[in-house]
Protein backbone atom coordinates (compact mmCIF):
# COMPACT_ATOMS: atom_id res chain seq x y z
CA UNK A 1 0.00 0.00 0.00
CA UNK A 2 1.11 3.57 -0.70
CA UNK A 3 2.44 5.85 1.91
CA UNK A 4 -1.01 7.63 1.68
CA UNK A 5 -3.77 5.85 1.05
CA UNK A 6 -5.76 6.65 -2.52
CA UNK A 7 -9.08 6.02 -3.14
CA UNK A 8 -8.39 5.77 -6.81
CA UNK A 9 -5.45 2.78 -6.75
CA UNK A 10 -7.68 1.47 -3.86
CA UNK A 11 -10.61 0.98 -6.11
CA UNK A 12 -7.66 -0.76 -8.91
CA UNK A 13 -6.32 -3.10 -6.41
CA UNK A 14 -9.82 -4.48 -5.53
CA UNK A 15 -10.78 -5.39 -8.52
CA UNK A 16 -7.71 -6.51 -10.15
CA UNK A 17 -7.58 -9.18 -7.52
CA UNK A 18 -11.53 -10.04 -7.93
CA UNK A 19 -10.34 -11.03 -11.19
CA UNK A 20 -7.33 -12.74 -10.16
CA UNK A 21 -9.52 -14.54 -7.61
CA UNK A 22 -12.00 -15.65 -10.77
CA UNK A 23 -9.21 -17.11 -12.89
CA UNK A 24 -8.05 -19.29 -9.73
CA UNK A 25 -11.49 -20.72 -9.20
CA UNK A 26 -12.16 -21.02 -13.10
CA UNK A 27 -8.97 -22.98 -13.93
CA UNK A 28 -7.89 -26.38 -12.06
CA UNK A 29 -5.35 -26.49 -9.44
CA UNK A 30 -3.61 -28.56 -11.72
CA UNK A 31 -3.43 -26.97 -14.75
CA UNK A 32 -2.34 -23.20 -13.35
CA UNK A 33 -1.68 -23.30 -9.80
CA UNK A 34 -5.10 -21.85 -9.34
CA UNK A 35 -5.17 -21.91 -5.47
CA UNK A 36 -2.17 -19.66 -5.68
CA UNK A 37 -3.85 -17.23 -7.38
CA UNK A 38 -7.14 -17.39 -5.45
CA UNK A 39 -4.98 -16.62 -2.36
CA UNK A 40 -3.17 -14.14 -4.36
CA UNK A 41 -6.35 -12.36 -5.49
CA UNK A 42 -8.15 -12.63 -2.12
CA UNK A 43 -5.06 -10.70 -0.45
CA UNK A 44 -5.10 -8.28 -3.56
CA UNK A 45 -8.78 -7.62 -3.16
CA UNK A 46 -8.25 -7.05 0.85
CA UNK A 47 -5.48 -4.84 0.54
CA UNK A 48 -7.26 -2.20 -2.27
CA UNK A 49 -10.43 -2.72 0.08
CA UNK A 50 -8.40 -1.54 3.08
CA UNK A 51 -6.40 1.26 1.04
CA UNK A 52 -9.78 2.74 -0.43
CA UNK A 53 -11.67 2.47 3.37
CA UNK A 54 -8.10 3.94 4.84
CA UNK A 55 -8.39 7.16 2.02
CA UNK A 56 -12.42 7.71 2.17
CA UNK A 57 -11.70 8.10 5.68
CA UNK A 58 -9.22 10.67 5.67
CA UNK A 59 -11.23 12.29 3.02
CA UNK A 60 -13.74 12.77 5.88
CA UNK A 61 -11.70 13.36 8.30
CA UNK A 62 -9.90 16.24 6.11
CA UNK A 63 -13.47 17.31 5.34
CA UNK A 64 -14.39 17.88 9.10
CA UNK A 65 -11.37 20.13 9.31
CA UNK A 66 -12.13 22.37 6.46
CA UNK A 67 -16.20 22.70 7.84
CA UNK A 68 -14.60 23.89 11.48
CA UNK A 69 -12.02 25.97 10.12
CA UNK A 70 -14.49 27.42 7.66
CA UNK A 71 -17.20 28.42 10.36
CA UNK A 72 -14.52 29.64 12.60
CA UNK A 73 -13.19 32.81 9.76
CA UNK A 74 -16.75 33.25 8.95
CA UNK A 75 -17.95 34.19 12.32
CA UNK A 76 -14.68 35.85 13.09
CA UNK A 77 -15.25 37.91 9.50
CA UNK A 78 -18.56 38.30 10.79
CA UNK A 79 -17.75 39.86 13.97
CA UNK A 80 -15.24 42.04 12.80
CA UNK A 81 -17.07 42.99 9.53
CA UNK A 82 -14.52 41.69 7.30
CA UNK A 83 -16.85 40.36 4.47
CA UNK A 84 -13.92 38.80 2.70
CA UNK A 85 -12.77 36.56 5.38
CA UNK A 86 -16.69 35.71 5.97
CA UNK A 87 -16.93 34.92 2.37
CA UNK A 88 -13.87 33.04 2.47
CA UNK A 89 -14.92 31.14 5.36
CA UNK A 90 -18.31 30.31 4.01
CA UNK A 91 -16.25 28.44 1.28
CA UNK A 92 -13.87 26.39 2.76
CA UNK A 93 -16.63 25.27 4.81
CA UNK A 94 -19.12 24.42 1.97
CA UNK A 95 -15.72 22.58 0.12
CA UNK A 96 -15.21 20.79 3.62
CA UNK A 97 -19.09 19.64 3.70
CA UNK A 98 -18.82 18.76 -0.12
CA UNK A 99 -15.50 16.12 0.97
CA UNK A 100 -17.74 14.68 3.50
CA UNK A 101 -20.45 13.85 1.29
CA UNK A 102 -17.74 12.30 -1.24
CA UNK A 103 -16.62 10.21 1.53
CA UNK A 104 -19.49 8.65 3.11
Amino acid sequence: MASSPDKTTGQYHSTKGTVVETIGNIFPTNLTGATTWQQSGKEEHASGEAEYKAAQAKGYVEGTADRVEGKKDSVVGALMGDKTQQAQGNLQHDKGQAQQEINK
